[in-house]
């Protein structure tokens, strides 16, 4: 398979007064195109930092990050939808800035609107949604620029339980049939193995990777909420939490 992502001997560090603080440690990993990967970690590790370096917005210290791929998405923890916008103007707000909003391109919001429940609600304001729809709205507006690469930081994590297994649920599917990159960063391990194709185990500060699990489900239909309750499911867990919790 050909590689979207390569990580090679990753480390940062933040500065202040008080001196040096050594964030992520010698990381290294390559992520294959289409492949969607959950990164986990105790709090305070490192994981959001690991996210900003790979998108740019921070510089790392040491080592190389090489994105095989043009444009990059990023979705955050609040959906950061305009509210003076309605859902449509928020959703094609960076194809204005880019100047690539023609017939094409809102063709395919119009498509992407219908496809994922939003189209009723393409002339309301953010403020008249649901959080699971302005998420839903927030990732279309992502995907809308066809991103190469996915950032994904616990964009549910503001969700009631209920709603954020649905939207987990939906916005997985969705990335899969759009044949996606994805990086996800959470806290929820059950999230992290229902949506992922890996799941990176960070440790506590400074964070290495202590181990990488593959996930396979022999499921007709793989989705998030059906892996679940698959059998495989509370295995992956227990690997997961029992790396997690060795230096508790």
């Amino acid at each position: 398979m050909e590689a979207i992502l390569e990580i090679k001997n990753l480390s940062h560090s933040y500065h202040n007064l008080e001196g040096e603080t050594l964030a992520l440690s010698d990381l290294s990993f390559t992520m294959q195109r289409g492949e969607f990967i959950s990164i986990v970690g105790p709090s305070g590790c490192g994981k959001s930092t690991l996210l900003s370096l790979i998108s740019g917005l921070m510089e790392p210290e040491e080592g190389t990050i090489e994105l095989h791929g043009k444009r990059m998405g990023y979705m955050l923890q609040k959906d950061h939808l305009l509210e003076w916008r309605t859902i449509y103007k928020n959703i094609v707000l960076g194809l204005e800035i880019q100047h690539l909003l023609t017939s094409e391109t809102k063709s395919k919001v119009q498509e992407y609107l219908e496809q994922y429940g939003l189209a009723d609600f393409a002339n309301a304001k953010p403020s008249e949604l649901s959080g699971g729809m302005r998420q839903r709205a927030a990732l279309i507006r992502t995907l809308i620029m066809e991103p190469d690469l996915l950032l994904l930081d616990e964009p549910f994590s503001a969700l009631d339980y209920q709603t954020r297994l649905t939207v987990a649920d939906d916005i997985g599917q969705i990335i899969r049939k759009e044949h996606r990159s994805a990086i996800l960063v959470t806290h929820d391990l059950s999230e992290a193995i229902s949506l992922g194709d890996r799941v990176i185990v960070l440790s506590k500060r400074p964070a290495t990777i202590k181990s990488i699990v593959p996930l396979t489900f022999s499921l007709e239909e793989d989705t998030p909420l059906k892996r679940r309750n698959a059998p495989e499911f509370k295995g992956y867990f227990n690997t997961v939490w029992k790396e997690l919790n060795e230096d508790a």
